[in-house]
C-alpha cells in the first residue's frame, strides 16, 4: 500500500481488545482492518505467516497488504487484512438462546480440534516470517508463579495454598497428552466473530499471542471465565469426540491455562480481564481448588 499515510488518516479505532493498535479502514473499495505493531514490531512478520499458513483451515482474514519491517520514516510495521463479516461473539452470546449457544459451542469445539491437529516439534514462541520456534525458558509453574506473586497481594496462607495447587496441577499436566500444537493463545469470544442470523462462526482474529504449546491451552482460555453449561458443555463434548486428550478434560484445560491466568493476575486493575483473573486466582488461593468456584461444565468426565 503506497499511500500508508492516507490510509492511517482515515482509520477508526476498533473496540474489543486493549492494545489500541487495530483500526477499521477502507482499502481498494472494501472494508479492511489495519493493525499497527508499535509495541511489538517483530510480531508483524509472524502474524502474516501464521494467517497465510492456516487460511482455508481456520476462518482467518485474507492479508491484503503488509509492511512487516519498520519504515525508514519511522512508521511502524503494519498488516492490512480484509474485514470479516459478523459481530463480536461476546456481544452475541449475551442475548443468544440455548439452541444458538449450543450451535456456537459445537463450532468452537471444532475449531479447537483443528488447532490441536496442527502439530509442531518444539514448545515456544514464533520468531520471524519463517516461524522459527524459540523456547520461552519459563521453567515450571511454581517458578512462573514466583515471578508475579508480589504483585498479586496475596496473604502468606494464600501463597502457601497456591503452591499446593500448583504441585497438583504439575502432576496432572505430566499425566496428560504429550503433544505440541499451534496455540492461538487468545481463543475467547472477544476474538471470534459470528453471523447473528445463522449463529455461524465467521472469524478467528488477533493472532498476536499465538505460539507452539499445549493442546489444552486454547480450551482453557475459552473456558477461563465461562459459566454457561450449554456453551461449555457443547465445546467439551465436541473436543472429546474429535481428539484424544484423555480424561478430566476440563481440569486439564484449567491447568494449561494457569500460565496465562497467573500472568494476567499479576496485573490487577490494568483492564477488566486482568482484574477478573486476579479475582479468580484469589478464589483458587482461598479454596485450594483449581476450579476457584467455577461451575463444572463437563457432562462426561
Amino acid at each position: 500500500m503506497d499511500d500508508f499515510g492516507a490510509l492511517a488518516a482515515s482509520a477508526v479505532p476498533l473496540t474489543g481488545g486493549y492494545g489500541g493498535e487495530t483500526f477499521a479502514v477502507s482499502a481498494g473499495g472494501e472494508d479492511a482492518v489495519l493493525k499497527l505493531y508499535v509495541k511489538h514490531p517483530d510480531r508483524a512478520a509472524v502474524d502474516v505467516s501464521l494467517m497465510r499458513l492456516v487460511r482455508g483451515l481456520l476462518p482467518v482474514p485474507r492479508v491484503l497488504d503488509a509492511m512487516p519491517d519498520p519504515a525508514g520514516d519511522g512508521a511502524p510495521p503494519y498488516v492490512l487484512t480484509e474485514r470479516l463479516p459478523g459481530v463480536n461473539l461476546e456481544t452475541y452470546l449475551a442475548t443468544a438462546g440455548d439452541k444458538e449457544r449450543r450451535k456456537v459451542g459445537e463450532q468452537l469445539g471444532e475449531l479447537l480440534v483443528r488447532l490441536s491437529g496442527m502439530p509442531l516439534l518444539t514448545f515456544g514462541q514464533f520468531v520471524g516470517r519463517d516461524l522459527v520456534i524459540e523456547s520461552f525458558g519459563a521453567g515450571g509453574l511454581e517458578q512462573w508463579f514466583n515471578r508475579y506473586v508480589e504483585d498479586m497481594g496475596l496473604t502468606r496462607d494464600q501463597v502457601d495454598t497456591m503452591y499446593a495447587v500448583l504441585d497438583r496441577a504439575e502432576d496432572l499436566a505430566d499425566s496428560g497428552v504429550d503433544r505440541i500444537c499451534l496455540v492461538h493463545s487468545d481463543f475467547n469470544p472477544k476474538n471470534l466473530l459470528v453471523d447473528p442470523d445463522t449463529a455461524e462462526i465467521t472469524g478467528l482474529i488477533d493472532w498476536e499471542f499465538a505460539y507452539a504449546g499445549s493442546p489444552y491451552a486454547d480450551l482453557g482460555n475459552l473456558l477461563r471465565f465461562c459459566e454457561d453449561p450449554v456453551l461449555g458443555g457443547a465445546v467439551l463434548s465436541v473436543v472429546r469426540a474429535g481428539v484424544d486428550l484423555g480424561d478430566n478434560l476440563q481440569e486439564r484445560a484449567r491447568v494449561a491455562d494457569l500460565w496465562a491466568l497467573i500472568d494476567l493476575a499479576g496485573r490487577p486493575g490494568v483492564n477488566p480481564v486482568t482484574t477478573a483473573a486476579h479475582s479468580l486466582i484469589t478464589r483458587i488461593a482461598d479454596t485450594g481448588n483449581l476450579a476457584g468456584g467455577r461451575p463444572d461444565l463437563d457432562v462426561v468426565h
